[in-house]
C-alpha cells in the first residue's frame, strides 16, 4: 500500500499524518518535540503508522459477525494493551539506562543499594501498568515521559524512605536517563507487539469471542506492506528535519491546504500554535492567497498559555475549563510573556478570582489573533480554527464571540483533529508530488 506522509515539527509537539493515494487519511501520530528533531520526526511517523494499522484492523474486523457492533470497543481494548506493551518496553529501557548511569564519585560505595532500590521502583511501576492502562483509567498524558515520570517520583520517594537512601540520588540518575530514553524511538518490530497485545486483550478482557476469528483478520492486516512513498516536512522546526529541500513545505502552505481538505469551503484559516499565530486566506482550491503572522515574540500563542499555567501551578489543559467558570472577564493589558507573570500576580493580590483572570487572558489572546486576521483581509465565507489552542474551550468561546461581533453569523469550523492540520497539508503535498 502506497503511503504519503506529512510531518509537522512544532515547537511543542510534532505531528504526522499518513494518507493513501486517494487522499484518505489512514493514520495520525503525535509526540512531544525533543531537542533531537530526528527522533521527534521518527516517533511521530511511527505513531501515525501504528494508527494506520488500527485503521486496517478496523476494515478487517468489520466482516467478523461475532464483533458486530463491538469493533470500536474491541479496538479500544487492543490499543490499551498495545500501549501497555510499549510502556513496559520503554520502562525496561529506562531501568537499564538508570543502572548504567550509576557511576561517578557521588555514587561511590552506594551502587548496590541504589540498584536494589531501582529494582523495587521499576517492579512496582510494571505492576501498576495494569491499572494505568486499565479500561476505565484516565491519563493526563499519553507521552511516556509524563506517565513514567509522575509515578517514578511518587514511588521512588516512598521506596527511598524505607531503604534509608537519599531520594536526590535516584532523581539524579532518573534525570540523566529519561533524556536518553526519550531521545531514541522504541526499538523492535511492530508486528510482535501487536500480536502480544492481541493475546493479552483476548485473554484478560473476557471478550467471549473465538480467538482465531479475530487473529486471522489482524494477521492479514499486519501482512499488508506500508510503503513510505513520499514524505513532506513542515512546521516551526522544518529546517531541522532530516529531509532534502524538495521535501520541505512552508507551514503557511500546509495549514492552508490542510484546512481546505478538512473543510472544502474554507476561505480564512486561523492557526494558533506554540510559537506563532497565522491568519491565512485561501482560494477555492486551498491555495494561499494572503497571510499575516504575529511578530517574533510568542505573545498570545500556546507558549504564553504554558507560561501562565506554570505561574498558576496548573496543567495547560486545566486553563480552559477553569476560565469557562468565570462570571466576569478581567481586562488584561498585556499579552507579553515577559510581563504576564507580574500582571497575573498583581491581579491575584487585588483579590480577583483566578477564573476571571483566565477569562481575561483568553480574551486578550483572541483579540490579538483578531487583529492579525484583520490585517490578512478579514474573514471571508467559512472560517477554520486550527492548532493546539483550538482545543481550548475558553479560547473558542471568545473567538466565536468576537467573530460574531465583527463579522456577523459566519460558519466556524473546528475539527477535533485540528492539531494535525499542518501535517495533513504536508501529506497532501506528498501525494500530489507523486500522483499529479
Amino acid at each position: 500500500m502506497k503511503c504519503f506522509i506529512g510531518i509537522d515539527l512544532g515547537s511543542t509537539t510534532t505531528k504526522a499524518v499518513v494518507m493513501d493515494e486517494n487522499c484518505a487519511v489512514l493514520g495520525r501520530g503525535i509526540t512531544n518535540s525533543r531537542s533531537n528533531y530526528d527522533t521527534a520526526a521518527a516517533v511521530s511517523k511511527q505513531e501515525a503508522l501504528i494508527d494506520t494499522r488500527f485503521t486496517l484492523f478496523r476494515r478487517g474486523l468489520a466482516g467478523v459477525p461475532a464483533l458486530s457492533g463491538k469493533v470500536d470497543v474491541f479496538l479500544s481494548d487492543l490499543e490499551r494493551h498495545f500501549r501497555r506493551v510499549q510502556f513496559i518496553e520503554q520502562l525496561n529501557d529506562l531501568e537499564e539506562t538508570c543502572i548504567r548511569n550509576i557511576a561517578g564519585p557521588r555514587f561511590a560505595g552506594r551502587e548496590a543499594a541504589i540498584q536494589e532500590v531501582l529494582a523495587e521502583v521499576f517492579r512496582r511501576l510494571r505492576d501498576e501498568s495494569l491499572e494505568i492502562f486499565g479500561r476505565d483509567a484516565k491519563r493526563r498524558s499519553d507521552f511516556f515521559r509524563d506517565i513514567a515520570g509522575s509515578r517514578f517520583m511518587a514511588v521512588a520517594t516512598e521506596v527511598c524512605k524505607v531503604a534509608g537512601l537519599s531520594f536526590d540520588l535516584l532523581l539524579n540518575v532518573y534525570d540523566k536517563s529519561i533524556i536518553d530514553v526519550e531521545n531514541r524511538p522504541p526499538g523492535g518490530g511492530m508486528e510482535g507487539k501487536f500480536l502480544t497485545a492481541l493475546d493479552s486483550a483476548l485473554t484478560s478482557d473476557g471478550t467471549g469471542i473465538e480467538a482465531e476469528l479475530v487473529r486471522n483478520p489482524v494477521r492479514a492486516a499486519l501482512g499488508i506492506p506500508l510503503e513510505e512513498t513520499y514524505v513532506v516536512g513542515t512546521g516551526y522546526g522544518r529546517v531541522r528535519l532530516p529531509f532534502p529541500k524538495e521535501h520541505i513545505r512552508s507551514e503557511i502552505l500546509c495549514h492552508g491546504l490542510g484546512a481546505h481538505i478538512m473543510f472544502g469551503d474554507t476561505r480564512t484559516v486561523l492557526d494558533i500554535g506554540g510559537q506563532d499565530t497565522k491568519a491565512i486566506q485561501v482560494d477555492p482550491n486551498g491555495i494561499v492567497e494572503n497571510f499575516q503572522m504575529n511578530d517574533r515574540c510568542a505573545a498570545g500563542c500556546g507558549r504564553y498559555l504554558g507560561y501562565i499555567a506554570d505561574e498558576m501551578n496548573m496543567g495547560l489543559h486545566e486553563l480552559g475549563p477553569l476560565a469557562m467558570k468565570s462570571t466576569r472577564s478581567v481586562r488584561i493589558n498585556s499579552t507579553c510573556t515577559v510581563f504576564a507573570g507580574a500582571e497575573l500576580r498583581d491581579r491575584l493580590a487585588l483579590g480577583e478570582k483566578r477564573e476571571d483572570i483566565l477569562a481575561g487572558l483568553h480574551r486578550a489572546i483572541i483579540l490579538r489573533a483578531m487583529s492579525i486576521i484583520s490585517r490578512s483581509g478579514g474573514i471571508r465565507d467559512q472560517f477554520t480554527f486550527t492548532g493546539g489552542v483550538a482545543k481550548n474551550e475558553a479560547a473558542v468561546r471568545e473567538l466565536k464571540k468576537l467573530i460574531k461581533e465583527n463579522y456577523g453569523d459566519v460558519t466556524i469550523n473546528i475539527d477535533p483533529d485540528s492539531i494535525y492540520t499542518g501535517a495533513l497539508g504536508g501529506a497532501a503535498f506528498a501525494q500530489r508530488a507523486v500522483m499529479n
